[in-house]
């Protein structure tokens, strides 16, 4: 399948939107249900986070995106952030495609945070040089990276990429 990686511009923001929460409905049942709302992520939430830092990259295959992944530099790290791919679409090797092409291009640490009970999601990372990091390093990482609730902090997990 032909496609390119791309960075998402403004225009984008609504597919960015809809990806992420069509794609997050893989975590209902699966994170505390008291964790779980809906819109996943709505878009004044979206905006704020492209507002902060958040760059988001387009996995585009001429006539649509069909996944997106984010990256942010907080201090001296870069964080993934917002891993989707369209639900239709997953399995077909367009979020490993986006992370392996986010990890060739970083010049600082890389930290992913995901949730917990997200086996699918940490074993993406684990296939792309990703590692858990023990539960004291992923609260210190998380609170030094991350601006997230207790709870959340205390349903998730943080790996480090190791390289290919």
């Amino acid at each position: 399948m032909k496609y390119r990686i791309r960075p998402c511009t403004p225009a984008d923001t609504g597919v960015i939107d809809a990806i992420i929460n069509d794609a997050a409905i893989a975590y209902k049942g699966v994170i505390p249900d008291d964790c779980w709302h809906e819109p996943y992520m709505s878009r004044s939430e979206l905006e704020a986070e492209i507002d902060a830092g958040v760059q988001f990259w387009a996995w585009d295959n001429g006539s649509e995106i069909l996944g997106v992944m984010g990256i942010q530099a907080v201090k001296d790290v870069t964080l993934i952030r917002h891993a989707y791919v369209r639900t239709a679409h997953q399995g077909r090797g367009i979020g490993g495609a986006l992370l392996d092409s986010l990890t060739s291009e970083a010049s600082t640490a890389l930290l992913v945070g995901t949730w917990a009970d997200a086996a699918w999601a940490i074993r993406l990372y684990e296939r792309h040089g990703f590692r858990l990091v023990d539960q004291v390093e992923k609260d210190r990482l998380l609170d030094c990276y991350w601006t997230i609730s207790p709870r959340q902090r205390d349903t998730s997990v943080v790996l480090k990429f190791e390289g290919h």
